[in-house]
């Protein structure tokens, strides 16, 4: 069974897409993001649901990193779906479709936060061990939470990136895909967010 994100509002999309006892062929599990999308496109339209397998457990955490509100995320990423499912002959199949749908989840993201005139929050203190490597702490499973805390303290321009290259496992050239600019900003965005991220947890 496939459950979509809670409170979707677009009752047409969820009819269909299938929203209730969804059955997914398994040959239908082994394609990729980009045969499926094709598939969809052709008319096989309850397949999207896979999509939303896959993708609604990153999603909601990469929008809950840009947002700082559970129920806020929800709507962005339910929001990025349906867009996504509706605009999906504007997606190239020989582009990947997981930078295209952090795309989508992006501007959704930063609509929300400028429609709400929302500030992103400062986070609850916590010590950051001095002398601590933050690449190893970024990858170390028991301090992701505390990390992902850490980063609402930063401008999304430095939090975004960060975010995705090391929790969302992003290489730079996806990065650059989803963001807009070029992999040379990455780098330096995400050179300047370790340190302003250092600085900030000292601080807290």
């Amino acid at each position: 069974m496939t459950t979509l994100i809670p409170g979707n509002r677009d009752l047409a999309f969820l009819k269909e897409v299938g929203e209730v006892d969804c059955i997914i062929n398994v040959e239908h599990m082994k394609l990729s993001d980009e045969q499926i999308v094709g598939e969809v496109a052709l008319g096989n339209k309850t397949l999207f649901a896979s999509i939303v397998d896959r993708y609604q457990e990153k999603l909601l955490r990469y929008a809950t990193y840009l947002v700082h509100d559970p129920d806020e995320a929800q709507d962005v990423v339910q929001d990025s779906f349906i867009s996504a499912y509706k605009n999906l002959n504007g997606f190239r199949t020989d582009k990947k479709f997981s930078s295209w749908i952090y795309r989508i989840v992006h501007n959704t993201a930063l609509n929300s936060i400028r429609n709400r005139w929302r500030f992103l929050p400062m986070l609850p203190d916590f010590d950051w061990p001095s002398g601590q490597d933050l690449e190893e702490e970024m990858i170390d499973k028991e301090k992701v939470k505390m990390v992902s805390d850490c980063l609402g303290s930063l401008k999304v321009k430095y939090a975004e990136p960060l975010a995705l290259y090391y929790l969302e496992e992003k290489t730079y050239r996806e990065i650059s895909d989803i963001l807009r600019i070029p992999e040379g900003t990455v780098a330096i965005r995400i050179s300047r967010a370790k340190k302003l991220m250092k600085e900030i947890c000292k601080n807290q």
